[in-house]
């Protein structure tokens, strides 16, 4: 696909075919796409970049260009893991007393649905056009990314709206296969089995036609099958952790990344440049959105003392966590590559490798291995707890800790890595949680208000 992601573009295809209200589910011009816009396969082209543009929350951070993901895929989590938390006082997500109209929780809907819907549009225009204005890889290709897209925008739905933890659950996602009109806007949410099937097709097909290779802030084929272990290894059924097992060898066996000799260095001075990036988010000229996140007003967000804790003796505490006027910040991103934001990593794959090898019964020894790789590539020369995890209930917490400790504020890892522990273990982790209601998100008030099919509540909640 020609290279013609510049953002100017971007935000000229978002202002225009592609804005929504911020409000949830209104209905966008996206209805007029297909006519007006995927003509040919320029036009698909330009429709897709709309489409990433909603896929790092491209928008306006006080007059500058930007791509705002900071807040929804890495304060967010952070914050909800109980390892992040605003100096200035607590809230909702601090003590998990998350209510339906908490304003906290409209991002990751709202910015979730609109990546959907924009996908959607492309999906529908780019299928419509005659063989004589697309040829068939061009299409497929388009098509691929644009699945991977709406995969992604589901996934996140599910997994923090939905009951992803029990394939029989009839709380699942709010599925979006079509663009919102007037007449398709009120639908019922479906069950998670529905809604994992209707993904992991898209997904698929996107490991099935999207480009082989691509720039690390555009999807390829290594990006959904990234995601494909993102999405197996908390699906969990027969099946599913030796398929995440077979990815990870696949990855690090015939893959174009590899892992980072010094992870410091990726994350300060190579940011999504550096090979072991399988996508990320390429900021816009001189934003400025992540670094006030993360730096304004002295540090903007802080540690709490269990992210603390989980550092004592490890070498990148130095570093990770730092001095940020005066106080203690996440210091991780501070470096000319701040603004970059990180979405798959190989370091994650190996991680769910491990896992999914203990998960399965596997060889803990083998586990431990992938491990201790992940940790000398962060600078870490002591195995000793890695070493002594000699069962399967305790690798599973080394894996754990070195998620953390390694993929903190990176869309969601340490959130999700705590969520499939044993219940006493989330217990004793995160005191906040007493229920494993609060595993996910209520539904937002105003989706009640403007869709009379969704259906009930998530349990626990109050519309």
């Amino acid at each position: 696909m020609k290279r013609i992601l510049s953002y100017i573009i971007i935000l000229g295809v978002a202002a225009g075919q592609y804005a929504c209200n911020k409000q949830l589910n209104a209905l966008p011009d996206q209805s007029k796409v297909e006519e007006n816009v995927i003509l040919d396969l320029k036009g698909a082209e330009v429709a897709l970049n709309g489409a990433y543009y909603r896929f790092v929350n491209g928008g306006d951070d006080r007059g500058v260009p930007s791509t705002i993901t900071a807040n929804d895929r890495e304060i967010f989590p952070g914050r909800l893991s109980g390892y992040v938390e605003y100096p200035y006082g607590g809230g909702d997500l601090t003590n998990i007393t998350i209510q339906a109209e908490s304003f906290s929780i409209l991002p990751a809907w709202t910015n979730s649905y609109m990546l959907v819907n924009a996908a959607n549009g492309v999906i529908k225009g780019t299928e419509a056009l005659p063989p004589a204005k697309i040829s068939d890889q061009k299409r497929k290709e388009i098509l691929g990314q644009a699945r991977f897209l709406r995969a992604y925008g589901h996934y996140r739905l599910l997994s923090y709206f939905g009951q992803f933890y029990d394939i029989n659950s009839a709380y699942g996602a709010l599925l979006r296969l079509e663009p919102v009109t007037s007449n398709n806007i009120s639908k019922q949410r479906s069950s998670v089995k529905e809604s994992y099937d209707a993904i992991m097709e898209d997904v698929d097909y996107a490991i099935a036609n999207a480009p082989a290779t691509n720039t690390s802030y555009y999807a390829s084929k290594w990006a959904a099958k990234a995601l494909k272990a993102r999405i197996l290894i908390n699906r969990a059924q027969p099946g599913d952790y030796q398929e995440v097992i077979n990815i990870g060898r696949e990855f690090m066996g015939g893959s174009p990344y590899s892992l980072e000799a010094d992870l410091r260095q990726l994350f300060i001075n190579k940011g999504i440049e550096s090979n072991e990036v399988i996508l990320g988010i390429l900021p816009m000229p001189n934003q400025r959105s992540k670094a006030d996140t993360y730096f304004y007003f002295g540090p903007g967000y802080v540690p709490t003392q269990p992210l603390t804790d989980i550092f004592k003796g490890d070498p990148r505490a130095n570093w990770v966590l730092g001095d940020m006027s005066g106080s203690v910040g996440i210091t991780k991103f501070i470096g000319p590559k701040v603004e970059h934001c990180y979405v798959f990593r190989l370091t994650e794959i190996y991680l769910l490798t491990a896992e999914a090898i203990v998960r399965s019964g596997g060889s803990v020894t083998e586990a431990g291995g992938y491990l201790r790789t992940v940790m000398e590539h962060a600078g870490v020369t002591d195995f000793t707890a890695v070493n002594n995890a000699t069962t399967a209930d305790a690798m599973l917490i080394e894996i754990y800790k070195e998620t953390v400790r390694n993929m903190i504020c990176e869309d969601g890892q340490e959130w999700f890595a705590l969520l499939r522990l044993p219940f006493a273990t989330v217990q004793s982790i995160r005191p906040a949680i007493i229920s494993i209601n609060q595993y996910i998100l209520p539904i937002p008030r105003t989706e009640f208000q403007r869709n009379a099919q969704i259906g009930e509540q998530n349990p626990g909640f109050n519309k």
